[in-house]
This record gives structure tokens, C-alpha cells and sequence, in this order.
């Protein structure tokens, strides 16, 4: 039919137009979704089609319910760029859109944005999203009386159910085990997922609004040891980022990924996981006092963390950004943001590298008058544009990827470009190292790093982070775990190093670092754990 202006636009029923976007949405932009059934349901091939027909109908009951005048155009808009949006992110990486994830990405900064708006994307936008919504608004919608309007999408919504039911019932035994055996089934349905995953992510933010924040530690107080030398105690905590234990040398990966730190006098930890497996829920967690199954993000924002406890002892504590936030860990704290100093020599496009750190914590050093803590929460490894993350002369492992348009590489070289990531980080932790050791005359030296989660590279289909703990591979939650100290900073702890070194291939976690922490700057305070602190077990006179 032609409008006013000539225009031609075909009419269309408002019940027709629901079973269309709903084939649409189930056809056309779960391809990971179907991927799964066809691989965990290949024994049942007639279960497998039969659930074509349920998804289809369960579409059209739920977009059915919706179509009624002024309502139905602009929620199937929101269906179909959300389900173009969620497709391109689950196709393509292999990534779970749920509110840990929607969190990630309200929290994520312009710089770290922009990598993840390619080319590729915009063409998927395109394609899956702008002309389907273009049609979408190009058709007339017939609108029956309202009353009239209820009683069809009624009788259509509940035909539409007995058949989902009849189906469902059919298969009912295949369908229970898949999802039972593997969960990532239904995590894998868009648009369902991401939106479920905002809409619980918008309610958590609204009760964060009101969080008051409880203190903690507060009878905290430095006891110095006998055994002390009387001089300042620094310790740096480096919170690395997307570094996964798989990669690293020090943990016997094939490639040498950490020549420098192999010549320092660490101890590694072998066999250490994460609380999360992205920066919004692992950095909280690891300065908690919580352990992984206590923890809860409401925990995290309701209670002070590491670094609180340490400022009421009387420690000098400062926090160093060179990622997108502290996730409200220092709040409290002194804050300084590297990525908005935008030294040209470091940062481009609002990020920067690690080696920005460098000069000013020779100047902080040197300007130590007491016991300290420094974190400098590092940009790491943090993907996709890996090759971002190193200077040329760390482009050891080649071809390395050089775009953030993973599809048009290779996984060979991903990997190189992650490893080579990872050989600078071997060599930002070393030169913090030395300049610990320049100055142990002065002062009593430690260093201590864990990274925050993992990373998938390709393994399973997957790539970068942030799946659901649940369903997570190892790679993403198997991290590296790293303590260096200067012969006064372990004497004074009454360390035995041969007994840390041995028990270092036990099993660790995020857990850990509170108290361990808490130890290393002779804290003493009623929240302190002994059992979580990988050090109690070796000194001098503690039994084993």
C-alpha cells in the first residue's frame, strides 16, 4: 500500500509479523546455540529438528504475548539488535552474555571499547541488525481492536505452548541430560541471555546505589618482629591481568616466556585459580577478605578490603591504574590513573603500556619514608589486541597477530602475539624486582603478583575471558602466582625459604592474598586468617 507521500509499504499482521522475527531470531542469530544441540544431541537426530519446531513456537508465544500496538515495533528492535549484538560476540569468541559480562562491559573504558568495534563487527551489525530493523520499521502493522487483539494473541500464545509442551514431553529424557550435562546450552540462547543478563545487571545496580560501605580491620596495627631490621617495609602488589599460568615458562610451558624472571630468586606457585574470570569480579575478590565461595559482588562493595586494613595499621598505601579501574578496591585509598596521564612515549588511543610505570616508581622509591604498599594494577595481556600490549623488541614469537580482528588470524598467531605479551610482563616484573633490590639497603623489599584471570585462545572454539565460572576452562581461571623478597624482608618474617619453596607446588588460589599480604607487612588484626596464608606454615618455629 501506498502513504501520503507514494512510499510503498506492504501490510503485514501483527501475529504474522511475530512468527516472523521469531524464525528469524532462532535461525538466524543462534548459530553457537544450534552448534551445541547438533554436537551434544548427534545421537537424536529426531530431537534435534523436534527442537527446531519447540524454540520456534516458544518464540512465537513470548513475541505474541508482546504484539499489540505501539509495543510490538519497538520490543522486536530490541530483541533483534540485542540478539545481533549477543550472536556476534558468542559466534565469534565464544563468550556468555550474562550480567557478570553486561557488568564488564558497563565498566569498561572508550579505549578498550573501540577494540572490539572492527570491521567485522560493523558488517555483522549491519546485516543482523540494521536491515532486519529497517524492514522491521518499513512494513505496516495491521492492529485488530484491542479487545480482539488479546483474545487472538491469547489463543496463539497458548496453542503455541501446548506445543512446546507436546514437544518437550517428547524428548524429554535427551533434552534433561544434555542440559544437565552441559549448561552452556541455554547460555548460549540469544536473545534470552543478554537481556536477562542486563535486566539482572541493571537491578544490582540499583541496589548498589545504596551500598554504605562497612569498615573493616580496624584494631589493624604494624608489630615489628625481633628479627627486623627497623627499616621501611615496602611491598608492591602487582594485580596482572589476563595472564593464564598455561603460557609461563616458570610453570613449564614449552616456549621461554619469562627468561628474566627465571634469573630473579622467586618462588612461583605453580597451581594457583582465580576468584572470576574477568577483572570486574576477580580484582574485587582478590583484595576481599572473602574466599571464592563467600564471595559475592554485594559483598565485595559492602565491605573494606586489603587495602583499607593496611591504611589503618598506618601503612602508606597507594594504588596505580594502568587498566580500567579498581573496580572500587581504592576508593579509599590514594588513586592515580596512568591512562590519563597519556605519556605519548607509553600510551596511544587512551591506553598504555606496562613500561609506563617504570620512571615514576623510581621517584615513589625514592620518596618512601615508612612502611608502604604500592599496586599497580597492569594492563597485562588484556586481549584482543594483544600485540598492543609490547614494545617491538618483545616481538620475540612470530607472525604475531596484529589486529583485534581475531577471525583473520591464525590461533598460531594469537598464541605468538599472546606470548609475546607475555614475555613483557616476565620483563615489567623483573625490572620491578631489580629496582626492589637497588634499594634494599634502605629498605626491607617484597613483591608479590597474581594476575586476575586467564584467557582462552582458541581452545574448544573459545577466546579471551569472562565465561561463567561453571562452565569455565582451566585457562581461564589458572593463573600465575609470584612472591619475591629480599633476604632482610624474609628474615624478618622468620621465613624459611627451602619450606616455601616445597610447598609452593600446593594448591592456591585468590583466596590467599589478603592474608598473606597481611603477613608480609607484619599486620596484626583481628581478620587476619592464618590458614590462608601461604607464608604461616614456613617460619621459622610454626608447625607443619
Amino acid at each position: 500500500m501506498n502513504n501520503a507521500r507514494g512510499f510503498f509499504r506492504p501490510r503485514i499482521g501483527s501475529i504474522t509479523l511475530s512468527v516472523l522475527v521469531s524464525v528469524y531470531l532462532v535461525a538466524l542469530t543462534n548459530r553457537t546455540f544450534w552448534s551445541k544441540i547438533h554436537t551434544y544431541l548427534a545421537d537424536y537426530p529426531a530431537a534435534i529438528w523436534t527442537l527446531y519446531l519447540a524454540m520456534g513456537v516458544l518464540f512465537v508465544a513470548f513475541l505474541t504475548a508482546f504484539s499489540v500496538k505501539y509495543v510490538a515495533k519497538p520490543f522486536f528492535v530490541l530483541l533483534i539488535v540485542a540478539a545481533a549484538i549477543g550472536s556476534w560476540f558468542t559466534d565469534t569468541f565464544g563468550v556468555i552474555i550474562d550480567s557478570d559480562m553486561v557488568r564488564n562491559a558497563f565498566q569498561t573504558t572508550p579505549a578498550e571499547a573501540q577494540h572490539l568495534i572492527t570491521p567485522g563487527f560493523i558488517v555483522h551489525m549491519f546485516v543482523f541488525a540494521m536491515l532486519p530493523v529497517a524492514l522491521l520499521l518499513w512494513v505496516r502493522v495491521d492492529h485488530r481492536p484491542i479487545f480482539q487483539t488479546v483474545a487472538r494473541n491469547t489463543a496463539v500464545v497458548l496453542a503455541c505452548l501446548v506445543v512446546f509442551a507436546g514437544s518437550g514431553f517428547a524428548f524429554s529424557k535427551p533434552y534433561v541430560t544434555a542440559i544437565r550435562q552441559h549448561k552452556d546450552i541455554v547460555k548460549s540462547l540469544n536473545p534470552v541471555t543478554p537481556l536477562a543478563g542486563t535486566i539482572k545487571f541493571l537491578m544490582q545496580a540499583t541496589e548498589d546505589a545504596n551500598v554504605v560501605v562497612q569498615p573493616l580491620g580496624m584494631d589493624a596495627k604494624i608489630v615489628r618482629t625481633s628479627a627486623g631490621t627497623g627499616k621501611p617495609r615496602v611491598t608492591i602488589i602487582v594485580a596482572g591481568e589476563t595472564a593464564r599460568a598455561a603460557n609461563f615458562s616458570l610453570g613449564g610451558y614449552g616456549r621461554m616466556t619469562n627468561p628474566e624472571l627465571a634469573q630473579q630468586d622467586i618462588v612461583y606457585f605453580p597451581n594457583t585459580t582465580s576468584c572470576g574470570t574477568a577483572t570486574a569480579t576477580s580484582i574485587p575478590c582478590m583484595f576481599s577478605m572473602f574466599t571464592r565461595s563467600e564471595y559475592s559482588h554485594r559483598k565485595g562493595l559492602e565491605n573494606e578490603n586489603l587495602v583499607d586494613v593496611l591504611a589503618h595499621a598506618g601503612v602508606n598505601v597507594e594504588w596505580w591504574e594502568n587498566n580500567t579501574g579498581s573496580k572500587g578496591v581504592a576508593d579509599r585509598i590514594p588513586h592515580t590513573d596512568f591512562v590519563k596521564i597519556d605519556d605519548p612515549q607509553f600510551c596511544t588511543n587512551g591506553e598504555c603500556r606496562d613500561d609506563i610505570f617504570f620512571d615514576r616508581l623510581d621517584a615513589w622509591l625514592d620518596g618512601v619514608k615508612k612502611d608502604s604498599v604500592l599496586v599497580l594494577h597492569t594492563m597485562g595481556s588484556h586481549g584482543p589486541t594483544y600485540h598492543l600490549r609490547y614494545p617491538e623488541a618483545f616481538r620475540r614469537f612470530t607472525p604475531d597477530c596484529q589486529t583485534a580482528e581475531l577471525g583473520d588470524c591464525t590461533d598460531a598467531e594469537i598464541v605468538n602475539a599472546y606470548d609475546n605479551s607475555i614475555l613483557f610482563t616476565d620483563h615489567v616484573l623483573s625490572t620491578v624486582i631489580d629496582k626492589l633490590k637497588a634499594r634494599s639497603s634502605k629498605f626491607e623489599t617484597g613483591m608479590i603478583y597474581m594476575s586476575d584471570h586467564g584467557e582462552s585462545l582458541g581452545e574448544h572454539g573459545l577466546y579471551l575471558h569472562g565465561t561463567p565460572y561453571i562452565l569455565a576452562p582451566e585457562f581461564q581461571t589458572h593463573i600465575p602466582f609470584i612472591v619475591w623478597m629480599d633476604a632482610a624482608f624474609a628474615n624478618s618474617m622468620k621465613m624459611d625459604r627451602a619450606c616455601l619453596n616445597q610447598k609452593a607446588a600446593q594448591d592456591y588460589s585468590h583466596d590467599n592474598m589478603f592474608h598473606s599480604v597481611l603477613d608480609m607487612m607484619n599486620i596484626q588484626t583481628n581478620v587476619y586468617n592464618p590458614a590462608l596464608d601461604v607464608f604461616a606454615a614456613c617460619k621459622t618455629g610454626a608447625s607443619s
